[in-house]
């Protein structure tokens, strides 16, 4: 997903914050439309004929606030909420996610998987191959790669890693604030930055992404909406949902796309990748650090 493609796939533009929308409304309609941006939860399943009912205005004026904070339409904006719920959500709405009737713990777990299936799905039907592709070409050509992210993603910034220096590439991650400065501070023409964060987006993560574009580094940048900072201070970024039943974002999107950037790489050059191979082999059937059954 490229900058560009940015524009047309969600409703404000980029170089523009929602606030600033907000602010072009007179102050009557900015009450109006506070409580729906703070609480998108609310209203995103609601018709324009419910939402001003629950508002105290009019079918008309709230299609006039949506349209002049630069959505073409009402059902855009409720596209907008919905991107923007996945956005701002937290724990707790994760533990209130679930619908079900029978409040059992492996009814919990089974709304659980049938997320992780569903948050695959969604990543199998929208990912462009081609990006994933055109992607390890950059990792092997890059001076240098740089990985940041925090949290929960720190994790996934380290399985990148270890995976990455297991086919010789010159890689380097940042999962804390000091180091990521430092690491994005350094950042040339010629470097890679892979940025990792969900929801609003960690600080360090995205002041990180905004230095080495500053730097001329080319960003990449792993999310799950297009409304994510991630995405807008990137070059490109790739999505993968971790929407959960539970408490806990589900990874399992993030590590298979993940997954698909290490296939990738390990195939840009496969000969390479083959006589490396050949040494590291080696070393898992002989080496010291291997129990010996």
């Amino acid at each position: 997903m490229t900058r560009k493609s940015l524009k047309s796939k969600t409703p404000v533009h980029p170089k523009r914050s929602l606030n600033e929308r907000i602010a072009e409304l007179t102050p009557r309609r900015q009450e109006i439309i506070r409580p729906v941006i703070e609480n998108p939860r609310e209203f995103v399943l609601l018709s324009v004929r419910d939402a001003a009912k629950r508002l105290g205005t009019d079918p008309a004026t709230m299609v006039r606030i949506v349209q002049k904070m630069g959505f073409e339409s009402y059902r855009s904006f409720q596209n907008y909420l919905h991107d923007l719920s996945i956005t701002n959500a937290t724990a707790l709405d994760g533990m209130r996610g679930s619908t079900r009737n029978d409040a059992s713990t492996p009814g919990y777990l089974h709304d659980c998987l049938d997320q992780c299936f569903k948050n695959l799905i969604r990543l199998r039907n929208s990912l462009d191959l081609n990006k994933i592709t055109q992607l390890a070409k950059r990792i092997h050509t890059a001076d240098h790669i740089y990985i940041i992210g925090g949290d929960f993603a720190t994790s996934i910034v380290q399985y990148l890693e270890y995976s990455l220096l297991l086919l010789g590439l010159p890689v380097v991650t940042a999962s804390t604030t000091g180091r990521t400065a430092h690491l994005t501070r350094n950042a040339e023409k010629n470097d890679l930055v892979i940025a990792i964060s969900f929801r609003r987006g960690l600080r360090l993560t995205v002041e990180g992404v905004q230095r080495a574009h500053r730097k001329g580094a080319y960003c990449v940048g792993i999310t799950d909406t297009y409304l994510s900072p991630i995405a807008q201070y990137s070059d490109e970024f790739l999505l993968a949902s971790i929407e959960s039943a539970s408490l806990i974002d589900s990874y399992i999107a993030p590590v298979a796309l993940i997954n698909m950037i290490i296939v990738a790489c390990a195939n840009y050059d496969r000969r390479a990748t083959l006589r490396l191979l050949a040494e590291v082999a080696e070393e898992q059937k002989h080496g010291f650090r291997w129990y010996e059954i």
